[in-house]
Protein backbone atom coordinates (compact mmCIF):
# COMPACT_ATOMS: atom_id res chain seq x y z
CA UNK A 1 0.00 0.00 0.00
CA UNK A 2 2.79 2.48 0.93
CA UNK A 3 5.02 2.20 -2.24
CA UNK A 4 1.61 2.58 -4.92
CA UNK A 5 1.17 6.49 -2.40
CA UNK A 6 4.62 6.95 -3.47
CA UNK A 7 4.17 6.14 -7.01
CA UNK A 8 0.84 7.58 -6.98
CA UNK A 9 2.01 11.25 -5.77
CA UNK A 10 5.58 10.75 -8.21
CA UNK A 11 2.83 10.86 -10.46
CA UNK A 12 1.77 14.15 -10.32
CA UNK A 13 3.07 17.38 -11.34
CA UNK A 14 5.53 19.59 -9.19
CA UNK A 15 3.93 22.28 -8.09
CA UNK A 16 4.88 25.81 -9.18
CA UNK A 17 7.79 27.07 -7.29
CA UNK A 18 6.62 31.00 -7.67
CA UNK A 19 4.06 33.04 -8.51
CA UNK A 20 5.61 33.43 -11.75
CA UNK A 21 5.82 30.07 -13.13
CA UNK A 22 2.33 29.86 -12.23
CA UNK A 23 1.70 32.62 -14.13
CA UNK A 24 3.22 31.14 -17.07
CA UNK A 25 0.91 28.18 -17.22
CA UNK A 26 -1.18 28.44 -19.87
CA UNK A 27 -5.14 28.00 -20.45
CA UNK A 28 -6.84 26.97 -23.40
CA UNK A 29 -8.01 29.26 -26.09
CA UNK A 30 -11.65 29.26 -25.03
CA UNK A 31 -11.12 29.44 -21.53
CA UNK A 32 -8.71 32.57 -21.69
CA UNK A 33 -10.97 34.20 -24.24
CA UNK A 34 -14.03 34.16 -21.52
CA UNK A 35 -11.17 35.31 -18.88
CA UNK A 36 -10.05 37.94 -20.94
CA UNK A 37 -13.94 39.25 -21.90
CA UNK A 38 -14.55 39.17 -17.59
CA UNK A 39 -11.43 40.97 -16.92
CA UNK A 40 -12.70 43.84 -19.63
CA UNK A 41 -15.57 44.36 -17.30
CA UNK A 42 -14.14 46.08 -14.87
CA UNK A 43 -12.76 48.64 -17.66
CA UNK A 44 -14.18 52.14 -18.31
CA UNK A 45 -17.01 51.47 -21.12
CA UNK A 46 -14.70 53.20 -23.94
CA UNK A 47 -11.97 50.90 -23.22
CA UNK A 48 -13.61 48.02 -22.67
CA UNK A 49 -15.37 48.26 -26.34
CA UNK A 50 -12.31 49.04 -27.97
CA UNK A 51 -10.94 45.81 -25.78
CA UNK A 52 -13.48 43.59 -26.43
CA UNK A 53 -13.85 44.50 -30.64
CA UNK A 54 -9.62 43.79 -30.53
CA UNK A 55 -9.63 40.61 -28.90
CA UNK A 56 -12.38 39.33 -30.55
CA UNK A 57 -11.03 39.75 -34.11
CA UNK A 58 -7.26 38.64 -32.70
CA UNK A 59 -8.76 35.32 -31.46
CA UNK A 60 -11.29 35.15 -35.00
CA UNK A 61 -7.65 35.87 -36.81
CA UNK A 62 -5.69 33.21 -35.79
CA UNK A 63 -8.31 30.38 -34.97
CA UNK A 64 -7.11 28.65 -38.50
CA UNK A 65 -3.37 28.74 -37.08
CA UNK A 66 -1.61 25.67 -37.16
CA UNK A 67 1.63 26.32 -36.22
CA UNK A 68 2.52 24.87 -32.45
CA UNK A 69 4.81 27.74 -31.98
CA UNK A 70 2.66 30.78 -32.88
CA UNK A 71 0.07 29.48 -30.97
CA UNK A 72 1.32 29.08 -28.07
CA UNK A 73 3.33 32.33 -28.18
CA UNK A 74 -0.33 33.79 -28.56
CA UNK A 75 -1.83 31.99 -25.91
CA UNK A 76 1.30 32.78 -23.75
CA UNK A 77 0.94 36.74 -24.23
CA UNK A 78 -2.69 36.68 -23.68
CA UNK A 79 -1.96 34.97 -20.62
CA UNK A 80 0.61 37.82 -19.49
CA UNK A 81 -1.59 40.45 -20.33
CA UNK A 82 -4.97 38.48 -18.83
CA UNK A 83 -2.31 38.52 -15.43
CA UNK A 84 -1.31 41.99 -15.76
CA UNK A 85 -4.84 43.19 -16.48
CA UNK A 86 -6.27 41.84 -13.13
CA UNK A 87 -3.01 42.94 -11.24
CA UNK A 88 -3.71 46.61 -12.17
CA UNK A 89 -7.75 46.43 -12.90
CA UNK A 90 -8.41 48.94 -10.36
CA UNK A 91 -6.61 51.27 -7.69
CA UNK A 92 -7.81 52.19 -4.48
CA UNK A 93 -10.09 54.97 -5.95
CA UNK A 94 -12.00 52.31 -7.98
CA UNK A 95 -10.28 53.74 -11.26
CA UNK A 96 -8.36 51.80 -13.69
CA UNK A 97 -4.57 52.80 -13.91
CA UNK A 98 -2.46 51.18 -16.51
CA UNK A 99 1.36 50.61 -17.07
CA UNK A 100 4.33 52.56 -19.51
CA UNK A 101 5.76 51.19 -21.93
CA UNK A 102 9.45 49.68 -20.91
CA UNK A 103 12.34 50.56 -23.12
CA UNK A 104 12.97 46.89 -23.68
CA UNK A 105 9.54 46.35 -24.90
CA UNK A 106 10.11 49.74 -26.54
CA UNK A 107 13.07 48.60 -28.68
CA UNK A 108 12.04 45.22 -29.59
CA UNK A 109 9.29 46.57 -31.28
CA UNK A 110 9.67 46.79 -35.54
CA UNK A 111 9.43 50.17 -37.12
CA UNK A 112 6.10 49.15 -38.44
CA UNK A 113 4.66 48.85 -34.61
CA UNK A 114 6.18 52.11 -33.49
CA UNK A 115 4.32 54.06 -36.57
CA UNK A 116 0.99 52.54 -35.03
CA UNK A 117 2.01 52.98 -31.71
CA UNK A 118 2.24 56.63 -32.82
CA UNK A 119 -0.82 56.89 -34.22
CA UNK A 120 -2.28 55.00 -31.45
CA UNK A 121 -0.85 57.55 -29.05
CA UNK A 122 -2.33 61.08 -30.97
CA UNK A 123 -6.00 59.12 -31.57
CA UNK A 124 -6.34 58.86 -27.86
CA UNK A 125 -5.22 62.17 -26.89
CA UNK A 126 -8.26 63.50 -28.43
CA UNK A 127 -10.37 61.17 -27.04
CA UNK A 128 -9.38 60.94 -23.31
CA UNK A 129 -9.94 64.30 -22.15
CA UNK A 130 -10.20 65.79 -19.13
CA UNK A 131 -13.70 67.40 -18.23
CA UNK A 132 -11.59 70.60 -17.72
CA UNK A 133 -10.22 70.38 -21.48
CA UNK A 134 -14.08 69.43 -22.83
CA UNK A 135 -15.29 72.83 -21.14
CA UNK A 136 -13.09 74.87 -22.34
CA UNK A 137 -13.31 73.68 -26.18
CA UNK A 138 -17.04 74.10 -25.51
CA UNK A 139 -16.60 77.79 -24.09
CA UNK A 140 -13.85 78.81 -26.81
CA UNK A 141 -16.28 76.98 -29.74
CA UNK A 142 -19.48 79.36 -28.19
CA UNK A 143 -21.50 76.04 -27.33
CA UNK A 144 -24.74 76.31 -25.66
CA UNK A 145 -24.85 75.24 -22.03
CA UNK A 146 -26.80 71.87 -21.41
CA UNK A 147 -29.52 73.57 -19.54
CA UNK A 148 -29.68 77.36 -21.51
CA UNK A 149 -30.83 75.76 -24.92
CA UNK A 150 -33.63 73.85 -24.04
CA UNK A 151 -37.12 75.73 -24.82
CA UNK A 152 -39.89 75.96 -21.58
CA UNK A 153 -43.13 75.38 -22.73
Amino acid sequence: MRSSLIRLASASPPLPLTVQQASIQLIPPIPLYRRLLRAHRYLPLEMRFMGDSYIKSEFRLTRSTDNPLHIIAFLSQWKLYLDELQASTIDSQGVWRGRRLDTDSFEKLSKEQVGQLYELMHATKEVWKSTDQLEQEAQEAGAVGPLEGKKTS
